[in-house]
């Protein structure tokens, strides 16, 4: 079976790249979601758990924005460069789960008080919920287009020229 590049990153070098480009990220940003839905619910913004979602957000977007640094250079503008995708679900599969950086650095930045200083501490939970949801959203069409066999949806024709 033909399998994306997202994939075969996965399948790689087992069981690092699993854990390096999949499992921490995910459990991270799960990690996040469920202390966050416990802080919105109990309404304790301040807190030991509020300080392990902050810490979980920090880290989480700074680990991020690093594979993104690791695998744009090495990975994307490679297959962009030399025409090496594999149909269209390669290509949304790789750019969705790369577009995470969109959502956790800005998660990392906010919570190290870089970014939405003035805005009130209700107004940055929302920000830091949309923030998360967007990731977790960009990663599970990153996972749900990675196990497509690209195979079965045929050749993107034309796709080299697009791409120079």
């Amino acid at each position: 079976m033909n399998m994306t590049h997202y994939m075969s990153l996965l399948a790689d070098n087992q069981p690092w790249n699993l854990i390096l480009f999949m499992a921490i990220p995910v459990i991270f940003a799960e990690t996040i979601t469920v202390t966050e839905f416990i802080i919105l619910f109990t309404k304790n913004l301040k807190g030991s758990l509020r300080t392990f979602n902050k810490i979980c957000s920090i880290l989480a977007g700074l680990y991020f924005t690093g594979v993104f640094l690791y695998l744009f250079p090495t990975a994307f503008i490679p297959l962009t460069m030399n025409g090496e995708w594999h149909t269209w679900v390669d290509v949304v599969a790789v750019g969705f789960y790369l577009s995470g950086v969109l959502f956790l650095l800005p998660l990392a930045l906010l919570d190290l008080g870089l970014i939405a200083r003035k805005r009130t501490a209700e107004q940055k939970m929302k920000l830091h919920f949309i923030l998360i949801s967007g990731f977790l959203v960009v990663a599970h069409i990153a996972m749900i287009f990675g196990m497509i066999n690209p195979e079965i949806v045929g050749s993107m024709g034309g796709m080299g020229d697009m791409m120079h």
